[in-house]
């Protein structure tokens, strides 16, 4: 167990090991979720979206026939691309 100390200004110092369990750095943004059971349960935004993304995208590749790595690579940068392009 960890405990941290709220400043007046609302602010806490994550404690260091709880910095690495969730491999936070500086400047990284600490996701504050309430679970099912009614806790608050504190995270790595960053990680957080990664997983996200995992999930959104999960199978795509099955149902594209399995693009090569290169292909997917090509799919992605005509994606940028295209969206510089607009911008």
């Amino acid at each position: 167990m960890n405990l941290a100390k709220l400043t007046a200004a609302g602010q806490i110092t994550v404690p260091a090991e709880i910095r690495r369990m969730l491999h936070l750095k500086t400047g990284d943004k600490i996701l504050f979720f309430k679970n099912e059971n009614g806790e608050v349960v504190i995270g790595n935004a960053s990680v957080n979206a990664i997983r996200k993304a995992q999930t959104a995208f999960e199978g795509v590749a099955e149902n594209l026939g399995n693009p090569g790595e290169d292909e997917i690579q090509t799919w992605v940068d005509s994606v940028r691309y295209r969206k510089d392009v607009s911008n």
